[in-house]
């Protein structure tokens, strides 16, 4: 047949096999796999207790991880980023040896490990931290200064992972259920990290040390230090658990812009309880600190730089007019509490989880108080920004994550599933359930798609297959003859099945095409077909 027009909803992308990058070191191994040395013990308790000094740009002090030994063991490995050091590791009073391999390091124990015991072990550390390049995404610490000339310090690691500022078990798979966050600042400058504040000590040379505690587990790379010359303002919520603290915690010069902008938060709380969900922290609190970057999901802890406007730094980025409706990083990032901190990824593969997600929470917002065209036109336009240019879950066992199409592409698959589905209260009903389901967990990708398709009450495979693992677009092939509409998908995996709505001369159809042409519906002679818009897919008109 000769192909007379093409309709793409998306970028065509011709059909071709991407290959992951392969060129992994021993280091890539050590850090994204669950080694021997890893497997044998649960963590339970951290105490991170360090010093930092802006001044001399450096951070010193210990870690005490509490485990439970889940096996016989006699090597414990922990991670701490060149040009940090581990300098002492300490369990029952005694110093360990400890076998340092890069970024990896193995602490031989002394201490018979009994199946069942809860043990735990001080680990000591200091230097000069990497210096963050271009937070949050090439991360490590920030060192600026605010206008007045005061040190304004911050963490970042997601990625590049916590061991960058300090020792732990750097794997996504392991939480400890709670942590103690004691840091060491000079006198007139303000730590503010995770969880909430337990109190703060006065010292004689002139320090003060904040102690926060984080009663849910919390991921590693959802921990943060935000140290400044802070003032903090707060308001109460109710929400669907009772009263949540909220805390704002902003540069001195930034009150008043603050208290107009934050007005946000609420609203970001009331559409996203309705959506997902309880706040899953609320134990936690809810706080907003400035940071010298853009921003980040940390956990109860959720840091902000996008300037006190709305939009992406200003920017809409379906371009729309929808995206400068709000504040891009209270909204993405606050997303990120369900889908990342409550529900978070054994390994960084899988990433697409907390980022396909949460880029779909804001095309959520959007609907909540706009309506749901205004919500499907703020997705549908972020799809210019989508490059196919591999696939979105990345390899697994070496911390290697996929496209950053898990942004805009994610959110397209969520809202083509949503699609599916057809069925507006049934959708929410399924996505607060992912949060009830998996509440405080670690999952794969395995564990969502097959709660997907129980839920929706159909096989998605071929979708999750065509959609996260190749960089092709579905193509809707049709023609009409003889009073008949054949259809079929092509550039697609061959377990490809998926229903999809369209529009014959302006009436709605559903139709359900295989890898083969078939009829799929009765039309006139010369009608008018268009794919519906919320699909991404290509479409292609075959005479």
């Amino acid at each position: 047949m000769k192909h007379l027009t093409i309709l793409l909803f998306s970028a065509l992308v011709v059909f071709q096999t991407f290959s992951q990058n392969t060129d992994f070191t021993r280091q890539d191994t050590l850090r994204g796999s669950i080694t021997p040395e890893r497997a044998w013990w649960d963590l339970t308790y951290y105490h991170l207790d360090i010093k930092v000094d802006p001044a001399e740009k450096t951070i010193h002090g210990t870690n005490t991880v509490h485990y439970k030994v889940l096996k016989s063991g006699d090597l414990l490995q922990i991670d701490l980023q060149s040009p940090l050091q581990l300098t002492k590791a300490i369990q029952n009073g005694k110093a360990l040896e400890i076998i340092h391999d890069g970024n990896a390091h193995f602490i031989q124990l002394a201490a018979p490990q009994v199946a069942g015991a809860v043990k735990s072990i001080e680990l000591h550390y200091g230097g000069v931290p990497k210096v963050a390049v271009r937070p949050p995404w090439d991360g490590g610490i920030t060192w600026r200064q605010d206008k007045r000339g005061l040190p304004f310090v911050a963490s970042s690691c997601q990625g590049i992972g916590a061991s960058v500022w300090w020792p732990c078990k750097d794997h996504m798979y392991d939480e400890p259920d709670s942590m103690l966050i004691s840091v060491n600042v000079p006198a007139n400058l303000i730590n503010v990290s995770n969880g909430r504040l337990r109190k703060v000590e006065t010292l004689s040379d002139n320090t003060k040390t904040f102690h926060w505690y984080v009663s849910n587990p919390i991921n590693n790379y959802g921990v943060n230090i935000n140290i400044g010359d802070y003032v903090h303002f707060g308001e109460k919520y109710s929400g669907e658990k009772g009263e949540l603290d909220i805390d704002y915690y902003v540069l001195r010069d930034h009150l008043k812009k603050a208290r107009k902008q934050f007005a946000e938060v609420p609203r970001m709380l009331k559409a996203f309880e309705h959506w997902f969900g309880p706040y899953p922290f609320y134990e936690d609190s809810y706080k907003l600190v400035e940071a010298p970057y853009l921003g980040m999901e940390h956990q109860s802890s959720v840091t902000y730089g996008n300037d006190y406007r709305n939009g992406y730094r200003g920017e809409d980025l379906s371009q729309t007019g929808w995206g400068l409706k709000f504040d891009f990083i209270i909204v993405h990032e606050s997303g990120h509490e369900w889908f990342a901190n409550n529900i978070t990824y054994k390994d960084i593969a899988d990433m697409w989880i907390h980022e396909s997600f949460t880029n779909y929470s804001e095309n959520l917002f959007v609907e909540y108080y706009y309506g749901k065209q205004a919500g499907a036109d703020y997705v549908i336009g972020t799809r210019k920004r989508i490059q196919n240019d591999r696939p979105i879950i990345g390899v697994y066992h070496v911390n290697h994550a996929g496209s950053s199409d898990m942004y805009y592409k994610g959110g397209n698959i969520l809202h083509t599933l949503r699609q599916i589905v057809n069925n507006d209260k049934k959708w929410r009903q399924i996505l607060r359930g992912l949060n009830e389901q998996f509440y405080h967990q670690t999952v794969t990708t395995q564990q969502i798609e097959a709660y997907l398709g129980q839920q929706i009450g159909r096989p998605l495979d071929g979708f999750f297959d065509q959609y996260l693992r190749t960089t092709q677009t579905p193509i809707l092939e049709y023609f009409v003859k003889d009073g008949q509409l054949f259809a079929r998908w092509s550039n697609v995996v061959g377990n490809f099945a998926m229903p999809v709505k369209v529009w014959i001369d302006e009436k709605e159809k559903w139709i359900s095409p295989s890898t083969q042409w078939s009829t799929v519906a009765a039309v006139s002679n010369d009608p008018e077909i268009a794919p519906d818009r919320n699909f991404y897919i290509g479409s292609m008109r075959c005479y």
